[in-house]
């Protein structure tokens, strides 16, 4: 080894020894938790919702409004969108590394300066053409892990677009259930009112009847007319509220309301909200906004080592082969030839505030992620809880409410019994009726209430969304995600 050669590895020795004193440590995963915190709540024998979770209920009306939706949908496009960027990002992160090659070719008409370094009378001639042509070859060793931990955060970024994608199909596809279901439940009580306007109009008509005849006083005709007057006015709210309801599956399917297929009424579906006995612990892996922050998390700590891996020195070996002369003519002979090969360091020793200033941004945006990821936990946990709760709520109060209905359901047996023996009149009848009317349509509320509990604890436990945890850094192998997930 030359001295000269030897001076410039000392030089160089030297130069890495400075460099490393400033590089900052490599930061670890936060903690995170593992696990969702349902105190409180009594975990069953239930099963978790499946991808398409909409189908138990067995309507093929519900059916085709949810596929229409997500063919359809703006949200979910604009989802997609987002996804096919972050993937894009992984090729743009993995063309950083490698090899490059390029391309090159020019050809020029130059004129020496008669003032210049090597005067026209010298060589004959003041213009001239020259010819390039070359291939030019990089080669990014990637020493330090920059290339890679961008291409991990671009791959995480990319999981974490997806797990939205499936958390706005997810939104979308609850609502629109919630939003028929509710609209079945309005046509129920509809129907109820339609009943009780005609027993209160038969009551009505008895009531005329006597205080015509001087039997009872004005007074019972004018409780006849308040109670017939509450119940239209009760069947116009629900008329009102199905038909507010149909404006908002309009805007949920992307259609106008006139649009809209033709709905039937039904009945409606019955429900179970047993909780899985796993929800604590599989919760993590079933909720898409959940599973986005833990990529989020991922993609930020990879950021970090990006931003660490700028401290070190950035080796590359490049190449050039190609052809060049001053007689177009010869451009493509043999002795046109040129090449050149050598390697390339460059060192950041100085100018290091802006290194250190992104290490500190990538390190922030970390324990945001780490903290916002935490925080999505704790919210689902209490979503959960407060879904499930609502749902045994729920079925209690529907408990009750049966027993009063078979109560009144018994009084008015005891007053057609005692019509039919004479002991009074077809009002006792009319108003016992009414009664279990009345108990019918809070039934009806209560069963619509278990339903939309039920549809929002599916939307609480996931809908039907899977995905592995994180594991090792096999997610090189490819550009789309590799895990399994099990949503729409």
């Amino acid at each position: 080894m030359t001295p000269f050669a030897r001076r410039i590895l000392i030089a160089a020795a030297c130069a890495l020894a400075l460099a490393a004193c400033s590089v900052p440590p490599r930061l670890d995963r936060p903690p995170l938790r593992d696990e969702a915190p349902l105190a409180g709540v009594d975990a069953a024998t239930g099963a978790w919702p499946d991808a398409l979770w909409w189908k138990r209920y067995g309507d093929a009306q519900l059916d085709g409004l949810v596929e229409q939706a997500l063919a359809g949908s703006p949200s979910l496009e604009e989802a997609h969108r987002r996804l096919g960027t972050a993937v894009r990002a992984i090729e743009a992160a993995r063309a950083q590394g490698g090899l490059e090659s390029q391309a090159n070719a020019q050809v020029q008409r130059l004129r020496l300066s008669e003032n210049g370094l090597i005067p026209p009378q010298f060589l004959g001639f003041t213009w001239y053409n020259q010819g390039d042509l070359s291939l030019q070859f990089q080669y990014d060793f990637d020493f330090w892990g920059r290339t890679r931990a961008a291409v991990l955060a671009a791959i995480d970024e990319v999981r974490a677009a997806e797990a939205e994608r499936s958390a706005a199909s997810l939104v979308l596809t609850t609502a629109i259930a919630d939003t028929y279901f509710g609209w079945q439940a309005d046509q129920s009580h509809v129907a109820l009112a339609d009943e009780s306007i005609t027993v209160l109009e038969r009551y009505r008509l008895l009531s005329r009847k006597r205080v015509e005849r001087g039997v009872d006083l004005p007074d019972a005709l004018h409780q006849a007319d308040a109670n017939l007057a509450a119940v239209r006015e009760r069947r116009a709210t629900y008329v009102g509220a199905a038909r507010i309801r149909l404006a908002a599956l309009a805007g949920l399917l992307g259609v106008a309301p006139a649009d809209l297929p033709k709905l039937q009424a039904r009945a409606l579906p019955s429900v179970d909200g047993a909780l899985p006995d796993d929800v604590g612990l599989d919760l993590i892996a079933r909720r898409p906004d959940i599973a986005a922050s833990r990529w989020r998390v991922e993609a930020a700590l990879a950021r970090t080592d990006e931003a660490r891996a700028a401290f070190f020195p950035d080796i590359r070996l490049g190449a050039m082969v190609g052809l060049q002369s001053l007689d177009l003519d010869k451009l493509l002979d043999a002795g046109s030839r040129m090449a050149a090969i050598g390697p390339a360091l460059h060192l950041p020793l100085f100018g290091r505030g802006p290194l250190k200033a992104n290490h500190r941004i990538a390190q922030a945006r970390l324990q945001a992620a780490a903290a916002q990821y935490d925080a999505t936990v704790v919210d689902a946990a209490r979503d959960v809880a407060t879904q499930a709760l609502t749902v045994a709520q729920v079925e209690a109060r529907r408990r009750e409410r049966s027993a009063q209905l078979e109560a009144m359901r018994a009084l008015e047996a005891s007053a057609a019994a005692r019509a039919r023996q004479g002991l009074v009149d077809d009002r006792s009848v009319l108003a016992a009726r009414a009664q279990v009317l009345e108990q019918l349509d809070a039934a009806a509320s209560l069963d619509a209430q278990a339903v939309s509990a039920q549809i929002a604890l599916t939307k609480a436990l996931g809908g039907g969304y899977h995905v592995e945890p994180p594991a090792g850094d096999t997610r090189l192998s490819s550009s789309i995600p590799s895990e399994r997930v099990e949503s729409r």
